[in-house]
């Protein structure tokens, strides 16, 4: 049956079978079985087409890998576990923040330590909108009843609303900033995310302890991976369902 997916992700690219034959060194009517006839390419092809088309290879061919392969492949995708927020190195956060181009994105409850860590974080951000990097914050709603619950489970209360207020100050001046946005979520959050291109920092949660405290992972995405995407998934529904932090009156 024909790879839909394959199609879809080459005609966002403006790939077309010839141009993907003639990249890869193929006959043109092997590029064309690999759509439609759902051919899988050869991994070296898979990993390149992957590559070009910025998917995983599970996600263009989810039955292409055995299962035991693609466990360890997802293994590898885990860079480093630190056991506790505060252990993951300063120069980490900067080459990370620094060394992203297209898609910088913050998933939080309140997240007020990275601010208060980064006096320059709002340039920075600022810049990397104006450069055409994508740049998402995602704040809780401070009037969210999940938003209460989490300060209860922290044992800090109506502290977790006044930490959101806070943080939202500090990024107030990126109100109008181009390639910046800034949304309020009234979801649970098993994890805050950091995400830097092909690069993510996952923090845990973890019942009666702040975030600070909990594991975080260091995630590096690969082609044949699907952990990566596992996340990056997660923070796409919880920004679909996120709204604007300031009105357009104020925005404006």
């Amino acid at each position: 049956m024909p790879n839909d997916r394959l199609r879809d992700a080459l005609l966002r690219h403006g790939i077309t079978p010839t141009v993907l034959a003639e990249q890869l060194g193929v006959d043109p009517k092997t590029g064309e079985r690999w759509i439609t006839l759902g051919r899988h390419p050869y991994p070296r092809y898979r990993h390149h087409i992957a590559a070009m088309v910025k998917e995983s290879e599970s996600y263009l061919w989810p039955d292409a890998l055995p299962s035991d392969r693609a466990a360890a492949i997802s293994q590898s995708e885990i860079v480093q576990v630190f056991p506790c927020r505060a252990s993951v190195p300063a120069d980490l956060w900067r080459r990370l923040l620094d060394g992203a181009s297209e898609q910088i994105g913050v998933l939080v409850y309140a997240g007020l330590f990275l601010p208060e860590q980064h006096p320059r974080l709002n340039a920075l951000l600022r810049k990397k909108g104006d450069a055409g990097a994508r740049v998402r914050i995602l704040l809780g709603d401070p009037d969210s009843p999940l938003v209460a619950t989490r300060g209860r489970d922290e044992g800090i209360g109506e502290a977790m609303a006044s930490k959101i207020r806070n943080s939202l100050v500090h990024y107030a001046p990126l109100r109008n900033a181009s390639g910046v946005e800034v949304n309020l979520h009234a979801t649970t959050l098993y994890n805050s995310m950091y995400w830097f291109d092909d690069d993510l920092l996952v923090n845990t949660h973890v019942y009666g302890l702040p975030a600070g405290h909990a594991p975080v992972l260091h995630l590096r995405r690969l082609s044949a991976g699907d952990l990566f995407d596992t996340y990056a998934e997660s923070f796409e529904r919880v920004w679909a369902q996120s709204r604007p932090a300031w009105s357009p009156e104020i925005a404006a």
